[in-house]
């Protein structure tokens, strides 16, 4: 896969799968922005008020992630993410994600978001 074929600009994510440990859910949604090698993006909904998230993409379009949200109960969270990049065959993005927190209990997690396909 050539990094200059994949491009996360504009695209919207919906969490699909989870570890318990984990605060994203089927109705947190991901905005992805990119320019470069940087994506950034906000995200919000389901177990998280609002999050932003900074990663460097690799060649593969793999990318190595930090991020931070404010949970319902008011508690900041923060963690690193590394997300390896599916095309599905209709074109839309997935991403198999390994994660950790760095605050709270520092526990790790695996997840899964999907590109939001679009009428």
């Amino acid at each position: 896969m050539l990094k200059s074929a994949i491009n996360y600009d504009n695209r919207i994510f919906r969490s699909v799968a989870n570890t318990p440990n984990g605060e994203v859910g089927g109705e947190t949604l991901f905005h992805y922005r990119h320019n470069g090698d940087l994506v950034w993006g906000t995200y919000e909904g389901g177990g998280v008020t609002a999050g932003h998230l900074i990663a460097n993409v690799a060649p593969d379009g793999a990318l190595d992630m930090r991020y931070h949200h404010r949970s319902p109960t008011g508690a900041l969270m923060t963690g690193i993410c590394r997300s390896r990049l599916e095309i599905l065959p209709d074109g839309r993005y997935r991403l198999h994600e390994d994660w950790q927190w760095t605050s709270g209990d520092e526990s790790r997690g695996q997840s899964m978001i999907e590109e939001v396909k679009r009428a």
